[in-house]
């Protein structure tokens, strides 16, 4: 938005000298000019009584699009391992990259992380950009960002995916804004259309009662955060060998504005839903927080981790950890056991993609049974403890089962 004054209406009042509180207005001989003060509040358009100043939105110049190509995924790894989130977008990017005919990029940052490119492309990235630096041996938000913003301007890169993750959230706004791009958060789905070769980003939206779809037709890069557990894993391939090219990182001490003095790992117990095979999780029906122990003894028995609905967090029955759903984790295990949930939208959006959903409710007509792939209507306190107890004798079975191979 930007105040223009039309020359040939302008009468040389100074109404408007008097009217703008930025001392903003020049005049030069009879007629007023505006000078770099403007801050477009628009007190001089209302003050002057010939229409001769007017708000006008300036045209943003476009852009060159025609720089830019190959998907790039951003590989974010915690003490030199490669959380599973890269790994999942990887895979993601494969599907892209190969829709629209470009290359498929891993970028990771960190220190003494040379070993992590060729893992990267075994993944399948066809190139992998690695940065080193002291200073990006753990992560702050104002290194990374420096550090991908200049790599983004250098190489330009038509497709950008985060993982939706604590680092992610933080580090692609920013990034975004460096650049001058837009950012799609909190993906659950990612396609290219086919007539313009476009990304169309979805995610859900007013509480998970829609799903939105988001394209960005005039900037580039095309960014967007995907939730972990959503997209399906790349596969490994040992005999992959992509280019592996180390970049320039110019990062000093005073582009990082913050220190870090210790890093906690956990507080308390650990809890990974999105690694998990398989999932038991609680929710209201449960009646109480001790109904989590009955639900830990079956996770337990199944080699498996707790999951919670929001209803029983917001309750504070179990920790934030735990809660699986849109403000929680979105998950993909091999076997989801939902013990006592409703089957809220917003739980649904963080579980409907496991492998098997198993559903137990009082409740004939709750909405779990409509994703469920079996359900038990019933009293969940009679019915875990005999799956429990069904379980026990597998193992008897295959101890037996056992001793009589050793025996033989």
């Amino acid at each position: 938005m930007a105040v223009v004054i039309l020359q040939d209406k302008c009468r040389g009042c100074k109404l408007c000298l008097k009217a703008c509180p930025f001392d903003a207005i020049d005049m030069v001989g009879k007629l007023a000019v505006i000078n770099e003060k403007c801050t477009a509040c628009g007190a001089c358009v209302e003050a002057c009584p010939f229409e001769a100043i007017e708000k006008q939105v300036a045209e943003a110049p476009k852009k060159d699009l025609s720089a830019y190509k190959n998907v790039w995924v951003f590989a974010e790894q915690r003490a030199g391992k490669v959380m599973p989130v890269a790994i999942e977008l990887l895979g993601e990017g494969r599907k892209l990259a190969d829709e629209i005919g470009v290359e498929l990029c891993a970028i990771v940052l960190g220190n003494n992380i040379e070993g992590l490119a060729k893992e990267l492309a075994q993944y399948g990235a066809d190139k992998v950009y690695i940065a080193e630096h002291e200073l990006l041996e753990t992560f702050t938000t104002d290194g990374y960002t420096k550090v991908i913003t200049d790599a983004i301007n250098e190489i330009k890169p038509e497709i950008v995916l985060l993982g939706a993750t604590h680092i992610g959230r933080d580090l692609a706004p920013r990034v975004a804004a460096r650049v001058d791009t837009g950012l799609t958060a909190d993906c659950t789905k990612l396609e290219i259309d086919p007539e313009d070769k476009k990304i169309k980003q979805t995610r859900p939206a007013f509480g998970g009662n829609i799903m939105a779809t988001i394209v960005c037709p005039n900037h580039r890069p095309q960014m967007s955060t995907v939730r972990p557990g959503v997209m399906d894993k790349a596969h490994k391939d040992d005999s992959k060998c992509g280019e592996i090219i180390k970049l320039d990182v110019k990062l000093t001490k005073t582009d990082v504005r913050t220190e870090v003095l210790e890093i906690i790992k956990t507080v308390g117990e650990l809890v990974s839903l999105t690694d998990a095979e398989f999932i038991v999780s609680g929710g209201r029906g449960i009646g109480n927080a001790d109904g989590f122990k009955l639900i830990k003894e079956l996770a337990d028995k199944l080699g498996g981790v707790v999951g919670a609905s929001r209803a029983t967090v917001d309750a504070g029955w179990i920790d934030h950890s735990h809660q699986v759903g849109q403000t929680g984790t979105t998950v993909k295990p091999t076997i989801y056991i939902a013990c006592g949930i409703s089957g809220a939208i917003q739980h649904l959006a963080g579980m409907q993609s496991s492998d098997v959903i198993i559903a137990i409710n009082k409740n004939a007509n709750a909405p779990i049974f409509d994703v469920a792939d079996y359900g038990i209507v019933g009293d969940l306190y009679d019915v875990i403890p005999q799956l429990i107890q069904s379980l026990d004798k597998v193992d008897d079975l295959v101890a037996s089962l056992k001793e009589v191979a050793v025996a033989k």
